[in-house]
């Protein structure tokens, strides 16, 4: 199967239409000359009402964080975007977004990375796309995690937590984030966009 029927395969998908409030609307962006995959949590209710990842207050942060404006980071033909979840998952009674729907990874994402070639950098943002890959216990870790990003990049993968509005206070006390984290982060999204050398 091309990454194109996957894809399409993928968008129509309804398996998880029973728990989802709002109902299916699988938001991704998937490319085969793409460099650099954000593998992510899970839409929020804007995505989901637009269809456009990370056009929210979270996505402004997450661009500031990488050095990209709004072009680059929405150049399909080199960023990809691929949730845990495909689907918003609704709200938890407590407040925040519900966990993604855990059949959804299993399903798709080995369908829709497998073509993804070229791919050079996989951004881990928040804690379910952590766990995805580098498992629970690292999830649980976060702090940890994210401060050894130099260990991970050598597997081309960078963690970070989620960008949402509760992340200002946890970076505000680890003066160390933005210290070493985002520059470091900055410069292997710059390499990793970069054009290949001529000859």
């Amino acid at each position: 199967m091309t990454l194109e029927d996957s894809a399409a395969a993928a968008r129509a998908c309804t398996l998880c239409a029973a728990h989802l409030p709002l109902g299916p609307k699988p938001i991704f962006r998937v490319s085969r000359s793409a460099r650099l995959l954000i593998l992510s949590q899970a839409p929020g209710t804007r995505a989901h009402e637009s269809g456009i990842p990370w056009e929210d207050a979270s996505g402004d942060r997450l661009r500031d964080w990488m050095g990209l404006d709004k072009a680059r980071f929405h150049d399909a033909a080199r960023v990809a975007i691929l949730p845990t979840g495909l689907c918003y998952p609704g709200r938890l009674p407590r407040g925040g977004d519900a966990p993604p729907r855990p059949e959804c990874a299993p399903l798709w994402h080995p369908r829709l990375l497998a073509p993804m070639r070229s791919l050079r950098l996989t951004l881990l943002v928040g804690r379910h796309a952590i766990a995805g890959r580098l498992g629970a216990r690292a999830a649980a870790r976060l702090e940890d995690v994210v401060r050894d990003f130099a260990s991970h990049l050598e597997r081309g993968l960078f963690p970070l937590p989620h960008p949402s509005w509760r992340t200002k206070a946890w970076a505000a006390r680890r003066p160390w984030f933005e210290a070493e984290v985002l520059p470091a982060l900055r410069a292997s999204v710059s390499a990793a966009l970069a054009d290949p050398p001529a000859g």
